[in-house]
């Protein structure tokens, strides 16, 4: 008897244990995602003229899901370490539920990958045309142009339709003027101290950068949504596997210490002796003090249905 307890006993703290090292891995999995969705937000950010409002939902909805995840992480904690069964398996519900919204962010980062291109050359070109017009393109221009160290969207000669300073009937069909976020390196004009030369203008188009920066964005998003999705899957499995030994542990230990305490009989009320109130003995009640002179000093009282 004392090697089943030792026995049982060891099957709870490992489940118990088990169940906390699960929730902590999910509360650093949570962190993961948390910084992920914001770097990728932020990233988004920088280039929001370029990227259409319903791009930053993925990377919104991962930081909630970390957030989610770090709740229901401690929940499972919790639950463990109360050995709380009914709490390990809200637990599990939680978590199927997070891996519901995981699948949702996936889902809309694959499909938001799919639609990069068309929105970078739309948007891209659409900035051209306003530079001149809005303070707010030109920063966002100037800030994508001399970050990624590009000009235009293929190519520098992008501006020629575009920039004002290329309408000059002074210049030559092959020169184009572009901004002073296109040039590598400035000088200052010999004529002019207030102007600055473009001395070495970038090659290459912004387009081809702009669209890996945002693809890989979004796969990134796509792939640790799945990836986390999938192990939180396994992770519903656990939490409810764990429940289910718990609770039948639970009910043997019970079991066994209810066995324990009628065979040395410590269930004692009212100073007698009582039988268990399932046991067939309470079918039998012993009949008051003034009834003890009879030939019946006990009766038969029929707690259940008849069995025959």
């Amino acid at each position: 008897m004392a090697n089943r307890d030792l026995q049982l006993n060891s099957g709870m703290r490992c489940a118990k244990y088990m169940l906390i090292i699960v929730s902590f891995m999910f509360a650093l999995t949570a962190i993961l995602l948390i910084m992920v969705g914001t770097t990728i937000q932020a990233i988004f950010g920088d280039f929001s003229i370029f990227i259409d409002g319903h791009f930053a939902s993925p990377p919104a909805l991962l930081i909630a899901i970390g957030f989610i995840l770090i709740a229901v992480a401690t929940l499972g904690a919790y639950g463990a370490v109360k050995e709380s069964v009914m709490v390990i398996n809200l637990y599990g519900v939680c978590l199927f539920l997070v891996f519901i919204l995981e699948v949702s962010a996936a889902i809309a980062a694959f499909v938001m990958q799919a639609q990069v291109k068309d929105m970078l050359m739309r948007t891209m070109y659409q900035s051209l045309a306003e530079y001149e017009s809005d303070l707010y393109v030109e920063s966002g221009v100037d800030f994508m142009q001399s970050g990624l160290q590009c000009c235009g969207v293929n190519k520098p000669e992008d501006w020629k339709d575009y920039y004002s300073p290329n309408r000059n009937e002074t210049l030559d069909s092959d020169d184009v003027v572009v901004p002073n976020s296109c040039c590598g390196s400035l000088a200052e004009d010999l004529n002019d101290a207030s102007q600055v030369t473009c001395l070495d203008t970038f090659d290459y188009g912004c387009f081809r950068k702009m669209n890996f920066i945002i693809s890989q964005s979004a796969l990134l998003i796509a792939t640790g949504a799945t990836t986390v999705s999938f192990v939180q899957l396994l992770g519903v499995l656990c939490a409810f596997m764990l429940a289910k030994t718990l609770r039948r542990n639970k009910s043997i230990r019970e079991a066994r210490r209810w066995q324990l305490q009628q065979s040395l009989g410590v269930l004692i009320s009212g100073g007698k002796m009582a039988p268990p109130q399932n046991s067939a003995a309470a079918g039998y009640q012993q009949l008051g003090n003034g009834e003890q002179g009879s030939h019946e000093p006990y009766t038969y009282t029929p707690q259940s249905p008849s069995v025959n």
